[in-house]
This record gives C-alpha cells, structure tokens and sequence, in this order.
C-alpha cells in the first residue's frame, strides 16, 4: 500500500490490514488481506488474485470485484463448494479470449443479507413488505455503507497497493444470488466508478419461504415487481458506457426467478440497453449453487473482460 492510503487509514483512526500470502493457485498468484478495515461496514478479509505473467512486468490490469470472496478461489475456504475463478482466468487467458484481469475477492460477514440487499429497494416496498424482508434479514439494509466500502476505502487500497487500471472502463463487478442484487447496485449507484456488473441467479424475490406456486406467491411478485422495476428504471445509469450481464437457472431456487427476470429484461430494455450492452441468459438445468455457476463462469467472465471490445 502506497504512503498516501496508509496515511488515510491511519488518520481516520482504522486499523491497518494485513497482508498475508495466501495459498498458491495453479496460475497466478494469491494474496490475503486480513480484516480490512472500514468506517462504513464491519472489518472483513480481501483474497486478491494476480494473474499469470503480473510479477515478470511492469503493465497495468483491469480491476473485477467479486462479492462471496471466500468462495472464489479455495475449496478450504468454500463452505459451499469453489467458483474456480483463478482456473477459469487462467485458461481465459492463454486462450486469449478475456484481458487478464487482477481479482478482487470481497468476503462477506453475517451481515451478508443486509448488506447485499440494495437499500432504494427496500425503500421502495411497500410498508408491510418492507417489515417482513427487515424481519428476515435482521434490520434495515447496509447497501449504501457497503458501496462506500468498496469505492471509499477497498478501491483506494487495491489502487495503492496493486498495479491497476483505475477508471470506470477498467473496473467491474460480479456476483451470485444476492451478490447478484448488490453488484447491479453499486454499478446504479456509482456508475463513475464502475462500469459493468454480471449478475448471476440473482435473488430477486427476496426470500425463501414463502415461493411455493400459488395466489401468495403471485401477490408477492405483482407488488415486488412493480417496486424493482421501478427503482432499476429511476437508477440505471447511461447505456452508453455501462453494461450488465444477467442469467439464471431454472432449478431449485433458480426456477422462481423466470418471471421477475422477464419484467426486469423489459425494464433494461425500455431504458436504451441493447444487446451489445445487455445480456439475459437461461442454462437449463442450472441449480443456484456454486457448482452451476462454476460450470457456467466463462460466459460471465468473457461478458465483463473480453479483449474485442471497447472498455466504455
């Protein structure tokens, strides 16, 4: 870490991360940053993955966030199986058919729902739905003090520390389920930073109980529906240099997802995203776990870093 993030830790009274070598992937290299510290949301740990050739020269890298960072690249680590990212990339790479990228895998804490959920959502439900997604997940959303975490404090850190591209077209965002909902967010809610997200399985009925096929579940949908494509057309940022990747199943879990994917696709499109700046992909057979969304990551992964396109 630079001097000049060091001194800005330090003055706001945080404590310094701590950067330990992590266990070595087959390409690349991995680094761990212990409890990184924030004034927004509670300390967590950062696996940083440097791809094949960053040691041997002196270039600058693309930067990919990724939310459920424990479950990036360590099946010791996984408690739900491994994504397999550094594998991916490193074939990615050789290939030539994704710029390599630097990783930066963002643990969660048990505050995960609340942090993930974006907070104009929850503002945007109506009263009784808001209390009982509240009650689910503990309390009011933790959005907004996530997204400063990660342009306010984890940025500038990665920044400092690592050989980055630091503008907007060099800087994206991917997750799963909930990672899903917030990496759409934080590009919505800083689209100066962040120029594409890819979403998978993302989670947008809120909850779990509750979805069996039925009048409560259509009910639930109608209300919920109006509110995200509501908040999705108020916040989208430009399409002009934003992009966003979106897929899902359709087992388990993921087989809920049909109709409020539909409704936000029509919401994108009604806002001027067109297919060179919106995907919205069905791998049948598909489960919401990780396995599936290791079996299907290139597909993300060519979406947010492919050498044939424009960054903007």
């Amino acid at each position: 870490m630079n001097r000049r993030a060091l001194l800005a830790l330090a003055t706001a009274g945080l404590a310094l991360p701590v950067f330990v070598r992590a266990a070595e992937p087959a390409k690349g290299r991995l680094i761990r940053l212990s409890a990184v510290p924030s004034a927004h949301v509670k300390p967590r740990d950062v696996t940083v993955w440097l791809p094949p050739g960053y040691d041997a020269t002196d270039d600058r890298y693309p930067v990919l966030y990724m939310h459920d960072g424990q479950n990036l690249f360590d099946p010791a680590t996984a408690n739900f199986g491994e994504w397999g990212v550094d594998e991916h990339l490193e074939r990615l790479i050789s290939g030539g058919q994704v710029r390599a990228p630097i990783v930066v895998g963002v643990w969660n804490t048990d505050l995960r729902l609340r942090e993930y959920i974006p907070a104009d959502l929850l503002a945007a439900l109506p009263d009784d739905m808001r209390g009982e997604v509240q009650a689910i997940y503990g309390g009011p959303a933790l959005s907004d003090g996530y997204v400063r975490f990660l342009t306010e404090e984890l940025k500038p850190l990665i920044d400092g520390r690592f050989r980055t591209l630091t503008g907007p077209a060099d800087t994206t965002m991917s997750g799963s389920s909930m990672g899903g909902l917030i990496s759409m967010y934080a590009v919505m809610k800083r689209p100066d930073v962040f120029s594409a997200a890819a979403c998978l399985s993302t989670h947008w009925p809120l909850k779990v109980q509750g979805l069996e096929a039925g009048p409560q579940l259509d009910a639930w949908r109608e209300r919920l529906v109006a509110a995200w494509t509501g908040v999705i057309e108020r916040g989208l940022p430009a399409p002009s240099a934003h992009r966003f990747y979106f897929d899902r199943g359709d087992e388990t879990l993921d087989s809920f997802y049909a109709e409020f994917q539909t409704e936000v696709d029509a919401a994108f499109r009604r806002k001027g995203y067109g297919p060179d700046r919106f995907t919205s992909l069905v791998f049948p057979g598909a489960q919401h776990n990780e396995a599936s969304w290791n079996s299907r990551l290139d597909v993300p992964l060519i979406f947010l870093l492919n050498p044939t396109r424009s960054p903007a």
